[in-house]
């Protein structure tokens, strides 16, 4: 025992006798380090430390602007330091950059350095962008904007200009982030680092826009670009989104490939990335119906987000609904209840920062409803039989309400049809003329209450030479249907027939029996009735282009007049046409 312990001191001092060594090496190989940058002016070592920065080189970067703003400080030089603090501050934790870009700000504000505020704004943003909290990312780039425009810095602009791309791209509004990317990819002349990540992201707006096309051409070009075959970083972040073009295709064995390979990259270098990588494999296992491995991966991703506070994605929601459906149909209550909260809690960090987005909130797992649903499970677990007799009879009031929707919708479905064949009846029994001269009856079934649009006791004001010769010209009018015109006024029509408004809106009214938009409408939708029994191309148009034959701006205006004056939608008046047809 005696021998075994003295050998085990003589193997713990020589442990120590080596620490010693290479602790004495380590700092030795430092100063000599420190000592070979003092051969570097600042402009040398900004270049080294983003080649370092840029390659994921994290220790020495940060080495190097460690050195820089000490060298500064030492120098006394203000505007070195304000560099200084923009070096240093691009490897700290939120707190610590924050810092270091406020004493940069009160530099700026004491006129000792040249630091625009434009700039700092826009250091402030990336800040808040990379940290997870997108609405103060947003202020500050619209300050950083907002001054940059005042100073007319063109390349703080651009830099403000594609900052809030990325915001838009987060946010959902794809097809306005790719205009801003595909200009200062195609237009601008960038850095190849710039140029690179101009790419990365219009490839991903093309992806969620699904132009899966153009996201492949640049995906490749990205891939056999100089910039990635030296970034390990950026060969990596063109294989997750070659996975998630795969993902949209439904090729969900490609899509797991690439993205894993991304995870375990990304997962190495403590990327926000890895939770995005890890959210599309779960995605795509789902996709192929694997749904324990997409269980695990929603999981880990889950864990990753508490970890990290990360959960700016709205598309977080779906892998929360996924868990939920999951415990759900194995009637485990608890987990079930603990991923509820679990969405909840992310939910309400996403609606602070995307409030816009609010009303697109899971139709599945709504909030309101999640909160109802979570009392639900609890009082459950505390009483199931008397959830069990309140589930009963909540289920059969259901029903009930069902059955009666149904059998009213069946009704007025029934009466529809009805206002159709009467419609079609009545439309066949005219011959052509009279149904380009005279109005289509509309059955009585069809009738709904509108307001009155004419007065009885209407003084006469036009001249009744005045009142044929407008009639006249209204006849024209109709059977040269001359309505279908678009733009058509009453200021339009009384000019083109050499009358005033007045004269011609009076004897609409009392001719016709009714106002001027109303009589226009008729015309059209008794045309319509008319030619859509006719001619079955036109049956087979689209509701816009419809419409536009018609004279209208657009399909609402037309749905709108059809529906008053028959009292049903065009698509089961065409519906019934063709089951006639096919009698």
């Amino acid at each position: 025992m005696k021998i075994i312990f003295l050998y085990f001191i003589y193997k713990m001092k020589k442990a120590a006798y080596l620490l010693i060594i290479l602790f004495s090496n380590l700092l030795y190989s430092q100063n000599k380090s420190i000592d070979s940058l003092k051969t570097f002016n600042y402009k040398d070592l900004k270049n080294k430390f983003y080649t370092y920065y840029d390659n994921d080189k994290a220790i020495e970067s940060k080495s190097i602007a460690k050195y820089y703003l000490k060298k500064a400080r030492k120098e006394k030089n203000n505007g070195e330091v304000a560099e200084g603090y923009i070096l240093i501050h691009l490897n700290e934790n939120f707190p610590n950059a924050l810092k270091y870009l406020d004493s940069l700000s009160l530099l700026s504000k004491n006129k000792q350095t040249s630091i625009s505020a434009a700039k700092i704004y826009t250091l402030k943003g990336n800040l808040y962008y990379k940290y997870d909290n997108l609405k103060a990312s947003l202020n500050n780039y619209i300050l950083g904007l907002k001054y940059a425009r005042i100073q007319n810095n063109q390349a703080l602009i651009d830099a403000n200009n594609i900052n809030i791309a990325y915001l838009n791209c987060y946010m959902g509004k794809n097809e306005d982030a790719a205009k801003t990317f595909r200009h200062y990819l195609y237009n601008v002349k960038n850095s190849e680092f710039d140029r690179n990540q101009m790419r990365v992201n219009l490839i991903n707006c093309y992806i969620e826009i699904n132009k899966l096309d153009s996201a492949d051409v640049l995906i490749q070009e990205g891939l056999n670009s100089q910039f990635a075959h030296k970034n390990k970083y950026s060969i990596n972040q063109y294989l997750y989104l070659s996975g998630r073009a795969n993902l949209k295709q439904k090729k969900y064995k490609d899509a797991i490939a690439e993205l894993s390979k991304a995870y375990h990259y990304f997962s190495s270098v403590n990327d926000n990335t890895t939770n995005y990588a890890l959210f599309y494999i779960g995605k795509s296992y789902a996709g192929l119906k694997d749904k324990e491995k997409a269980v695990q991966n929603f999981i880990t991703l889950d864990a990753n987000l508490q970890k990290t506070k990360f959960t700016s994605f709205p598309e977080i929601r779906e892998a929360y609904t996924y868990l939920i459906d999951y415990y759900k149909d194995k009637s485990d209550k608890e987990r079930q209840l603990y991923y509820i909260e679990r969405f909840l809690t992310v939910d309400k960090k996403l609606d602070e920062q995307f409030k816009y987005l609010s009303t697109e909130l899971p139709k599945k797992y709504d909030t309101p409803n999640l909160l109802q649903e979570k009392e639900s499970i609890i009082n459950d677990l505390q009483n199931r039989k008397m959830i069990l007799n309140v589930s009963i009879g909540f289920l059969s009031v259901i029903l009930v309400l069902l059955s009666f929707l149904y059998s009213r919708s069946k009704k007025r479905e029934r009466q529809h049809r009805k206002i159709a064949q009467d419609l079609i009846n009545s439309v066949e029994m005219k011959s052509f003329k009279t149904q380009q001269t005279e109005p289509i009856i509309i059955p009585s079934s069809a009738i709904i209450q509108t307001e009155i649009e004419t007065e009885d006791k209407t003084v006469k004001t036009t001249p009744e030479d005045i009142t044929q010769f407008i009639l006249k010209e209204l006849e024209t009018f109709e059977n040269k249907e001359l309505f279908l015109k678009k733009g058509i006024t009453s200021a339009s029509l009384a000019k083109s027939i050499k009358t005033n408004t007045t004269y011609l809106s009076e004897v609409i009214n009392t001719q016709k029996g009714k106002n001027f938009a109303t009589y226009l409408n008729d015309l059209r939708i008794d045309y319509a009735l008319n030619r859509l029994i006719k001619d079955k191309k036109f049956r087979s148009y689209k509701l816009l282009a419809i419409a536009e034959e018609l004279g209208y701006n657009n399909e609402q205006s037309f749905s709108l007049a059809f529906k008053k004056k028959t009292g049903i939608t065009l698509s089961v008046y065409i519906k019934e046409i063709e089951k006639s047809n096919n009698l």
